[in-house]
């Protein structure tokens, strides 16, 4: 039984509030259940709020007061994102156990030293660890193993010894190999040396295949348009179309427009504005194909005027400030076209307001490190310190002002490479045919 859709916002506000101690009004809605061990009534406490890379989720508690059973569970109802993610942590000590986690129910969470696999949507999503994660899978399996040695003790047999090899990966006597594998792109794994990489940890994003799309039940529609003439309307006009806040998830309009970037390329430029919170965002995306060759643009700052540059960060791009030991991954704050002034308070926000690094688990080491981060930042966008800003794009289709145009840059460099099989496999090229395909059409003698 769900009276979610019975919820109204409180005080209209939004309906997934930030968890917080000091909201008052934030309390969970109670609903009478029934218990599904002794078939009388319980109680089922719901709470809707919103932790950070987790979005906006569920959390249930039912307790029967018959039989004393009680059970959690946390679901997602934060949108899906639009490319999949795999996090891929080569673990070698016993502090690797004591990583955050964010799993959803979509997830898959794979073992392959053990050849053990968690499937999607066998478990609920949780806000976990790493040992949390192996401590429920232990659990499941040592469930029903007084009926299996009953039945079959060769068979119970097996499963005691890889319980015993499960329990003996907390101790991380040997490195192992765990992998959070999310087509929603929902997951998440923590990063303990942020704001720099973690060389442990390896993120990649992905475009998901039309299994995955049917598996979160997302249909693509067809359409029989002819693509030139509706990139052609796309030129003339603003597009609107009806969109919930990715904060407070109330209805919203989002704007969508076709820019064409002077000595560049052409881009898609969608702008969200909320009138029920404030909240703003926009996103872009490349308006073309992916580009022959990869594009890395590194940029000298030696003046506060170059924070001005307009700036284009593809999905597909990361950034790395050398002096800073910083890299953000491809995929980390989406698409943007702003300023490189903007994308670094983006990035100073992104890393100095992490969740996993604030509250009662932060450490006063890590909060001072994460503070130093931002003073530094903050000297960079003042002109108080030189760095090197560096931009690497895969596909092609990020972009740094040059000021002196059409003249060279002395501060601008724009390298061009092959890409690597892992970048073209990142990009989806790799499976990719387009040579060998009959165009349908007859020549007339």
């Amino acid at each position: 039984m769900s009276a979610i859709g019975e919820l109204e916002p409180v005080r209209g506000g939004p309906l997934f509030r930030p968890l917080s101690a000091e909201d008052e009004e934030q309390q969970p809605d109670e609903i009478e259940s029934l218990c599904m061990s002794c078939y009388r009534n319980g109680v089922t406490r719901l709470l809707l709020t919103k932790i950070p890379f987790f979005k906006e989720i569920i959390v249930s508690s039912f307790t029967c007061g018959s039989c004393a059973w009680s059970n959690t569970e946390i679901q997602s109802v934060g949108r899906i994102q639009e490319q999949g993610v795999r996090y891929t942590l080569a673990a070698t000590a016993r502090q690797d156990m004591n990583r955050e986690v964010v799993k959803t129910d979509c997830a898959t969470a794979r073992i392959p030293e053990l050849d053990f696999e968690i499937p999607a949507f066998s478990q609920k999503g949780a806000l976990t660890t790493i040992e949390g994660i192996i401590d429920r899978a232990v659990a499941g399996l040592e469930q029903d193993q007084p009926v299996r040695r009953a039945a079959d003790k060769d068979v119970a047999g097996k499963i005691d010894e890889f319980i015993g090899k499960l329990k003996q990966l907390k101790e991380v006597d040997s490195s192992f190999t765990f992998i959070i594998d999310d087509p929603s792109g929902n997951s998440f794994v923590e990063n303990p040396r942020a704001p720099q990489k973690d060389d442990a940890l390896v993120v990649t994003h992905y475009r998901r295949t039309a299994q995955q799309d049917a598996m979160l039940g997302l249909e693509v529609e067809e359409t029989d348009e002819n693509p030139a003439d509706s990139v052609e309307d796309l030129r003339n006009e603003v597009l609107q179309f009806n969109t919930n806040c990715p904060e407070c998830n109330a209805p919203a309009n989002t704007n969508m427009k076709l820019v064409q970037i002077p000595h560049f390329k052409e881009v898609i430029i969608m702008a969200t504005n909320c009138e029920a919170c404030g909240h703003r965002t926009n996103e872009v995306k490349s308006g073309g194909a992916i580009e022959p060759l990869g594009t890395r643009i590194t940029l000298r700052v030696t003046d506060p005027s170059d924070m001005t540059r307009d700036l284009l960060k593809s999905e597909t791009c990361s950034v790395e400030i050398p002096e800073l030991e910083f890299e953000l991954g491809m995929g980390a704050l989406g698409g943007k076209f702003t300023t490189l002034e903007g994308l670094l308070k983006d990035i100073r926000n992104l890393i100095v307001k992490n969740p996993f690094t604030l509250g009662d688990s932060s450490t006063p080491s890590r909060v001072e490190k994460l503070q130093e981060f931002g003073r530094k930042v903050y000297q960079i966008m003042e002109g108080h310190m030189e760095a090197h800003f560096i931009l690497d794009d895969p596909a092609g289709n990020s972009y740094l002002q040059n000021v002196y145009a059409p003249e060279e840059d002395p501060e601008l460099k724009v390298e061009h490479y092959e890409r690597t099989f892992a970048q073209n496999e990142d990009l989806g090229l790799n499976d990719m045919r387009t040579e060998g395909y009959e165009t349908g059409l007859t020549s007339e003698r």
